[in-house]
């Protein structure tokens, strides 16, 4: 690829201009006066063949080509960044916000404590959570990384690292088992309250593992559908209802005898928790640093991660 000095002639500007949200205010901190900077704005869309900003008397703001423009390049300026980072004295700074999407019971347990570690480690280092069992599109959100619990779609624009699995089991509480009898067959499933998570479908479906270790999914009727692992516990705990549960939710409450398994000769379904990050040529410091320490923490003996 060819590159040459005017295919970034007007970038500083326009995007100082969309983060001081005038051409005066982005002269000043370029140096320049409010009238260069407009007129270096004019000659980068006249290069580009598009309008960039709605200009009136009081404001300035973005056309949908402008601020894609700006998230294009404000995305590259922060790969530089990171590449600069990257070879100053060998090593690398770990600075700036992550943004980062953690599945809301797994996440508050067994990753938020890395990340906070982390930022005691780094004091320069912010983090953005958000705990969702929703999938979303990370390119599209500017999300830098994911946990995800499942099976991963293929996606060419992303990066997942394998950190093990999770265990499922179908356990309830002797309450609630008093009331109806433990299931002998999965069939049996359909005369029990299911407490399903993530999205109500109409037809929700558990996994489970025959004696010669064959996966097979058996339909279930779920009354409730709860989209944070927490509730679901909750409700189970309760007396609600029966429902499939990873064993680093419940084991404690296993232990006491706060709840009990059952069908366990169908038992062993598992699922994969992966740690997934945009695809990038220059993985930024403050992802790396994450990503490492997930696979560091997955590692340990300890671990609930079941590899």
């Amino acid at each position: 690829m060819k590159i040459n000095e005017t295919q970034f002639s007007g970038v500083i500007e326009y995007i100082e201009t969309l983060r001081t949200g005038s051409f005066t205010a982005a002269g000043e901190h370029l140096g320049l006066t409010g009238s260069a900077v407009g007129k270096s704005v004019t000659r980068l869309e006249k290069k580009l063949g598009t309008k960039l900003l709605h200009r009136t008397t009081r404001s300035l703001t973005p056309t949908p080509e402008g601020q894609r423009y700006f998230d294009g390049w404000i995305a590259i300026l922060d790969e530089i960044e990171s590449l600069e980072h990257g070879v100053v004295a060998g090593s690398f700074q770990v600075s700036g916000n992550l943004n980062v999407h953690l599945p809301a019971a797994f996440g508050r347990r067994h990753v938020m404590p890395v990340l906070l570690e982390l930022t005691r480690k780094y004091p320069k280092l912010s983090l953005a959570v958000a705990f969702s069992e929703k999938r979303i599109n990370l390119v599209d959100e500017g999300v830098d990384l994911v946990v995800r619990i499942g099976t991963l779609e293929d996606d060419a624009d992303l990066i997942a690292r394998c950190l093990g699995r999770q265990r499922l089991v179908v356990c309830a509480s002797p309450h609630y088992l008093k009331r109806k009898s433990a299931p002998r067959l999965v069939t049996e499933l359909a005369g029990h309250d299911c407490i399903v998570g993530g999205q109500r479908s109409n037809q929700p479906t558990w996994l489970f593992k025959r004696a010669n270790g064959e996966g097979f999914t058996q339909a279930i009727h779920g009354r409730y559908c709860f989209s944070d692992g927490d509730a679901m516990l909750s409700a189970v705990l309760d007396g609600m209802g029966v429902s499939q549960l990873p064993t680093w939710l419940i084991n404690e409450h296993l232990a006491t005898g706060a709840l009990v398994t059952v069908l366990d000769e169908y038992a062993g379904a598992e699922m994969p928790i992966h740690a997934v990050w945009p695809r990038s040529r220059y993985l930024k410091p403050r992802q790396r640093v994450v990503i490492d320490a997930l696979v560091e923490d997955a590692a340990k003996p300890t671990s609930v991660y079941k590899l």
